[in-house]
This record gives C-alpha cells, sequence and structure tokens, in this order.
C-alpha cells in the first residue's frame, strides 16, 4: 500500500474517531483548558526560579526575604498544576472510555444486523478479535493523544512565547532547528502504519485459530491432530512475532531519533546562551530559566513522536472496527407490516431462486405450496438444499428471484421479527445462553409463568433431568452447557419451542442426538404439538418421517419427487432407493 493510500486511509480513519468524540466536545474542552493551565503554571516555575537564582547575588549577600517568598510561589503552583493534571487525566479517561464503549456498541449492533453471508464467510475468532483486542489498542492510543499530545502541543507553544520574551535571539536558534526535529519524526512514523496493520491482521488470525481449536479440542484430540495444530500456530505465531518486531523496532526509531535530534538543538541554546550571558544580554538566572524552557520544549517532541507511533497503531486497529462497522447491514424491512398473531400458516414458493455464490446455483425455480396444517418432510442427499430452503423460509437468506409468501404476504413486505416469531425452530446444532436453565426455556416468552415453563419441560421430557440438577430450574449453565449431554441440552431447546408454541414449525434433525427410547416420545410430543400448526422436518432417518403429510424429495436444489411415505415407495423412484437403502446390511 502507497503512503498516498496510507495517509488517504489515515484521513478517513481519523474524521470517524472525531465523529465519536464530538459528544464529548464539552469535557475535550475542558480538558484542553486545564491542559492549557496547567502548562502555563508549569511554564511559569522557571521564572520563578530564575528569579530566586538572581537574588542569590553573592556569598553571603542573599535576600532571603524575596527568595522564601518565591519558594512559597513555587509550592503553592506546583499543587495547583498537580491538581488540574489529575483533573484533566480523569476527565481524558471518561471520555477514551466513553468513546470506546460507543464502538463496541456500535460493533456489536451492527453484528446483530449484519447478513448471515458475512457471518458466514469471517470466522468468529477474527471477529470477536476486531470488538475486543483492536479496540482495546484503539483505546489505549485514544488515551495516550489526549493526555500527552494536547500538553505536547500547548507546552511547545508555550515554551516559545516565553522564550522569544527572555530573549528573542536565542529563541530563533530554537526555531530554526525544530523543523529537523518534526521531519525525522514524520519520516519514520509514515512508515509504521502498514506495519502495525499487518499485525493487526495477523493478531487476528491467530485469535481466530485459537478460537477454533478451544470449540473443537475434541475433534483434534480424537484425530491425533495435536503436533499439526501446534504447527499451524506456531507458523503463525512466527508471523506475528516477525510483523510485531518490525513494527515495534521502526516505531521505537522515532523517539531515539528526535531525541538526538533535540539534544543538538539544546547544546545550540545552551552554546549562544552562554555567549549571550558573557556579553551581559541575559542574566544568570534568566540564562537558567531559558535553558529550562528549551529543555521542556524538545521534550514534548520526543513524547509527540511516540504519540504518534502509537496512533499509528491505533489508528490501524480504529480501520478494522470501522470495517466492521461499516459493513453492508442485511437488507432492511421494505415496510412496517407484521404478520399477524394468528398465522394461519399457508406458505408458497414460486419459480425462486438461489445461490450463496454467483458461480454456483444452488436452487432454482423451485414451486411449492403447502396448506395450513400440513406435516412436510424434506429429504435428500447432502447438499442437496434442504437447510438452504429452511434459511429461506426464516428470511436468514433472501431469494435471488422469485418469492416465498406467508397466508398470501410476500415475506420480504413484512417484519423479519414478526416472520421469525411465526416460527419455531429446533435445529440439530444446540444454541444455550450463559444464565439458568429456567431462562434457557424461557427465552421466547421471558414473561412465562413457572407452571408453563415446568409444563414446556415435562412436554419435552426435560424436566426429569432438570430436577436432578444441583439447583433444577435455577441451575446456572453455560453456552455449551456444560456438563449437560448432548441429548440433553437437545431436549432443553424443543422445551423453548414447546413454550413459545407458534403458529409454523421447523425441526431440522431435532432428535439426532437423543436416544431411541426418548426419540420415542418426544415424536409422540412433537405430534401433538405439530397438530394444527404448519410444520417443516428436516431428516436424514427416514423412519421419523412415514405419518409427514406430504414429503418433498430434493435433489441438486430441485424437487424431484413429492407425495406421502406409500406413494413415493410405490414409484419405486429415488425416495424408495433412499429409504431402501437404509434397512440393506
Amino acid at each position: 500500500m502507497s503512503a498516498e493510500m496510507n495517509n488517504k486511509k489515515n484521513k478517513s480513519t481519523v474524521s470517524k474517531v472525531l465523529y465519536y468524540i464530538k459528544k464529548y466536545r464539552i469535557w475535550m474542552v475542558i480538558s484542553i483548558i486545564f491542559a492549557a493551565v496547567s502548562v502555563g503554571l508549569t511554564l511559569y516555575v522557571p521564572i520563578l526560579i530564575g528569579h530566586a537564582i538572581d537574588y542569590i547575588i553573592d556569598k553571603g549577600n542573599v535576600d532571603f526575604e524575596n527568595l522564601v517568598r518565591l519558594l512559597a510561589q513555587i509550592g503553592i503552583v506546583t499543587l495547583i498544576t498537580a491538581l488540574l493534571q489529575w483533573l484533566m487525566n480523569t476527565i481524558n479517561n471518561k471520555v477514551t472510555y466513553n468513546v470506546v464503549r460507543d464502538v463496541r456498541d456500535e460493533a456489536f449492533k451492527k453484528i446483530e444486523i449484519l447478513p448471515l453471508k458475512y457471518i458466514d464467510s469471517h470466522s468468529y475468532g477474527e471477529v470477536v478479535s476486531r470488538v475486543i483486542a483492536d479496540v482495546d489498542q484503539f483505546a489505549d492510543g485514544l488515551l495516550m493523544g489526549f493526555t500527552q499530545f494536547f500538553t505536547g502541543v500547548v507546552t511547545i507553544i508555550g515554551t516559545l512565547i516565553f522564550m522569544l520574551i527572555i530573549h528573542p535571539g536565542i529563541a530563533a536558534v530554537v526555531v530554526i532547528m525544530t523543523p529537523i526535529s518534526l521531519l525525522v519524526a514524520r519520516f519514520i512514523s509514515t512508515r509504521t502504519y502498514s506495519m502495525f496493520k499487518l499485525q493487526s491482521e495477523t493478531r487476528g488470525e491467530q485469535t481466530a485459530f485459537i478460537d477454533e481449536m478451544i470449540n473443537n479440542q475434541k475433534v483434534v484430540q480424537a484425530f491425533g491432530h495435536e503436533d499439526e495444530a501446534m504447527e499451524k500456530f506456531g507458523e503463525i505465531n512466527g508471523r506475528l512475532e516477525k510483523c510485531s518486531l518490525r513494527a515495534t523496532f521502526f516505531s521505537s526509531l522515532t523517539n531515539p531519533s528526535t531525541r538526538f535530534v533535540n539534544n543538538i538543538v539544546y547544546a545550540a541554546v545552551a552554546l549562544t546562551g552562554a555567549f549571550a550571558a558573557i556579553s551581559g544580554s541575559i542574566t544568570p538566572g534568566g540564562l537558567t530559566s531559558f535553558l529550562s524552557y528549551a529543555n521542556q520544549y524538545t521534550k514534548p517532541f520526543n513524547e509527540i513522536s511516540g504519540v504518534i507511533t502509537e496512533l499509528q497503531n491505533a489508528l490501524a486497529c480504529a480501520a478494522r472496527i470501522f470495517e466492521l462497522i461499516e459493513e453492508e447491514p442485511q437488507v432492511s424491512d421494505e415496510g412496517n407490516a407484521e404478520l399477524p398473531e394468528d398465522v394461519a400458516g399457508n406458505v408458497t414458493m414460486q419459480n425462486v431462486e438461489f445461490s450463496y455464490t454467483d458461480d454456483r446455483r444452488l436452487i432454482e425455480d423451485l414451486n411449492l405450496s403447502v396448506k395450513h396444517g400440513q406435516r412436510v418432510a424434506i429429504v435428500g442427499p447432502t447438499g442437496c438444499g434442504k437447510t438452504t430452503l429452511i434459511n429461506l423460509l426464516m428470511r436468514f437468506y433472501d431469494v435471488n428471484d422469485g418469492s416465498i409468501s406467508v397466508d398470501g404476504a410476500d415475506i420480504r413486505n413484512v417484519t423479519r421479527n414478526s416472520l421469525r416469531r411465526s416460527y419455531g425452530m429446533v435445529l440439530q446444532e444446540t444454541w444455550l445462553q450463559n444464565g439458568t436453565i429456567r431462562e434457557n426455556i424461557a427465552m421466547g416468552r421471558p414473561d412465562a409463568s413457572e407452571d408453563e415453563i415446568i409444563a414446556a419441560a415435562k412436554a419435552s421430557h426435560a424436566h426429569g433431568f432438570i430436577k436432578r440438577m444441583p439447583q433444577g430450574y435455577d441451575t446456572v449453565i453455560t453456552e455449551d452447557g456444560g456438563s449437560l449431554s448432548q441429548g440433553q441440552k437437545q431436549l432443553l431447546c424443543i422445551a423453548r419451542v414447546m413454550l413459545c408454541l407458534p403458529p409454523m414449525l421447523i425441526l431440522d434433525e431435532a432428535t439426532s442426538s437423543i436416544d431411541t427410547r426418548t426419540e420415542l416420545k418426544i415424536q409422540d410430543a412433537f405430534a401433538k404439538m405439530m397438530k394444527g400448526r404448519t410444520s417443516f422436518i428436516v431428516a436424514h432417518r427416514l423412519s421419523t418421517i412415514r405419518d409427514a403429510d406430504v414429503i418433498l424429495v430434493m435433489k441438486d436444489g430441485h424437487i424431484i419427487e413429492q407425495g406421502n411415505h406409500d406413494e413415493l415407495l410405490a414409484k419405486g423412484g429415488f425416495y424408495a432407493k433412499l429409504y431402501n437403502s437404509q434397512f440393506e446390511v
């Protein structure tokens, strides 16, 4: 990436950061005022020290009265300066972490409305790294910028004014040599952005890999993949080490380089000031004050160069989080229309076409009409489009062409919330949240009574194992279910749907992790639950869908056969082969 592109990207990122800071501008103004006053008082101290030196006239000739008065003033000014700096730092912390909170809020809100296509195409760990690690790095740079940048700039301006007042000639030497320090700092800092960006990206890749390994540790160990995992982690870790070392090495050149230049400036000031003192154009106390200002004048350049380096890292991280925030959200609802509470459940699909990628068409010219209360089973080989069909019904993805309607209303013309409230869904992959078992069951109906929750648990045959838990329904579980078996977690998900009982149901391998005996009980509970409700059942074990009103046989995104179990067996087609293959030895 060229330096010009980096500069444009930096400017764009800075403008976005300023947008978030804008709402706290009053606090920023107060902080700048405190910075200016504290710097002014700090710069006033050398004047007092210079006067104090001039009161020490000669051996045995000291103006103690004025000297004590000046020392008292120095003490008071120092205390006031310390208080103002404490207040300034407190305000800077407040603004920084409020901005960080706002950025994280925006990022999480965007994640909630991102299309599933984005989530499916990015590793979870990489997204988490942007919201957590990158924002933390951004906060560090922002805080350093607030704390040191403002005071540094004010110090430079203030010391320059005082030096011009004390001796314009010596001050001119400082002004003439200052650009050298600025050019050195700029030369180095403009070359560190791309290195910090690569460091941030590699850190995100590492986080994603660690997240993947932790979530799939059982699989890794079961297949003896530990050495390969360590090798890959070592490779990523090695790349992170190299790019971090390069970024840190080049950025660390800034401070010593500017410090070297500043020492040359200080030496030039001392030499020029010595000649001026000899000539009598400046007093010894005045020269002491001037040297103190010269030192304070050059010191902020070292600090600001360090701030610039840290800001390069912060801007690289901020750019990544802003990329997430600015991702295109899912297509907004066309209107505010909502499906009514008493949805009948008539579902129609007309000429539906869909693909995840432009180069591979998955579903083509799919037509389907499901009447209220029908049980529709969807079967077919892996990759035929069963789960995709469910994604389209729930509007996790929108169709590329054609339409899907519920009770005559195109689902693109109603709100997603009302559509999804009309469905109850149990998937093969269970999902639980951190919280009590009661909270997990009542997720869809937080206002449900204790009796209703228990009734739903009994209907799903989860009540028995829940009562055996240490605190029963108040037992706290983690998102992975903790000590619960896969079957028990699935029973909780089934209980969650049974508590809501929406007008339409989607069961995607809902009993895949449950033992045969319990499955028979669940199937009986499902039969009662599905009575009068439109149901879509995805199943691999065809013996579980014999009682379906309609069985859709899918292959390569098309419905190739349609009918009930007996009709499809009688045809002797693809379904009959699938069904009979499950009983072949």
